[in-house]
């Protein structure tokens, strides 16, 4: 006859030791866990647990050993476990296993002391990671490179239909939500210029102080940030799904090539559209900057367009322009690239679409901060 399941703790040579015995099955569990939560292995580096004397258990009792073993672990001590009787281990790693606990031998591992070694490890681990993405996406970038210069050497492979609907997309249905923001961004710009320059009697450079930030910065970077939240997700969304659904694969197997058809398209359209995108953008932050002028300024539209005439130096209004297609090949390219990535689910879909967002619109501004060096060393 089974004995009722017990548990006896102490200490020996310096060891917090607890031996356990009897049928830890699941009638006895709510007893057995008051107990294991009020057990205190002091001060005390080392841990045993001896489980020679457990005469059978179940699921529930398998469950309470282990969450024991991984609750002295986490609070620092080296913990062994002895004495598993054969009739009882397979349960007992078989609840291990499907419970997610980590394997005892890297939990042993975690005790005092060693925090700094934990932290050396993470920052490798991100470290390795990191190089393996930016491998992986330079890799990506010299396969779309290559497709796109073996498509533009015979232009009848480009997808035409693709192209003007992807244009479509990006650029057309993107007008209101981009208008909008550039508009109020040139309210809001040229209310807190006027704000500043009052204080020295200089509102008269309002509009220049708008003019160049819109055009120089503000249009094209805002404009990309929204394609980038807006286009860059759904490429990632798409192409995403159309991985879980196997699409990509069957691509293959009739010996399409799912860059030329997928990505090409997404990326030559974002290229062309993006320019006109900053134009339009530059046009309502400034039609922004000249309602707020004559509403704080009196500034009638005459003079604010020769105002604007007169910050129109050197490349002020062409560098928005030569920015764009940059921005708009690296939105393209991470959103396919990180829609390639799914794997066959749903969550990796949500996860990868976010991933896609942030590191276009991180790799934007980093690139919007290297062409502001560039300009400012060549003094343009």
């Amino acid at each position: 006859m089974e004995r009722d399941a017990w548990l006896k703790s102490d200490f020996r040579e310096g060891a917090f030791v607890l031996r356990a015995g009897g049928a830890w099955r699941v009638h006895s569990a709510a007893a057995l866990d008051t107990t294991l939560e009020a057990l205190d292995p002091g001060a005390a580096h080392l841990a045993r647990i001896d489980l020679g004397e457990v005469e059978s258990l179940d699921s529930a009792g398998a469950w309470l050993l282990l969450r024991t073993e991984r609750a002295l672990t986490e609070r620092g001590l080296e913990v062994t476990v002895e004495n598993i009787r054969p009739e009882i281990e397979p349960l007992l790693r078989k609840v291990e296993e499907t419970s997610g606990t980590a394997p005892p031998a890297k939990r042993r591992r975690r005790h005092r002391g060693h925090g700094y070694r934990d932290f050396a490890r993470r920052v490798g681990e991100s470290t390795v990671w990191i190089l393996l993405q930016v491998s992986e996406l330079v890799g990506f970038l010299g396969l779309v490179t290559v497709t796109a210069g073996r498509t533009l050497r015979h232009p009848s492979r480009l997808r035409l239909v693709s192209l003007v609907n992807h244009m479509d997309q990006t650029g057309v249905t993107a007008l209101p939500i981009v208008g909008l923001i550039s508009l109020l961004i040139g309210v809001v710009l040229a209310y807190q210029a006027i704000d500043l320059l009052r204080q020295f009697a200089a509102e008269f450079y309002t509009v220049r102080a708008v003019t160049v930030g819109v055009l120089r910065e503000l249009g094209i970077l805002l404009t990309s940030i929204i394609v980038a939240g807006r286009s860059g997700s759904a490429f990632t969304a798409e192409i995403g799904t159309m991985k879980v659904n196997e699409e990509v694969d069957a691509m293959r197997t009739l010996g399409l090539d799912p860059v030329e058809i997928l990505v090409l398209p997404r990326l030559f359209a974002l290229v062309i559209v993006l320019p006109l995108l900053g134009f339009y953008a530059n046009f309502m932050g400034l039609v922004g900057g000249a309602a707020m002028s004559w509403f704080l300024l009196d500034t009638p539209l005459p003079v604010f367009v020769h105002q604007f005439q007169a910050a129109l130096f050197g490349w002020t209004f062409w560098l928005g322009p030569i920015k764009a297609p940059f921005f708009a090949a690296v939105i393209a390219i991470i959103g396919c690239y990180q829609g390639f990535k799914v794997s066959e689910s749903a969550e990796s879909v949500g996860r990868l679409t976010t991933v896609s967002v942030v590191e276009s619109i991180f790799l934007v501004i980093v690139l919007d901060a290297g062409f502001s060096i560039v300009f400012s060393y060549l003094h343009v």
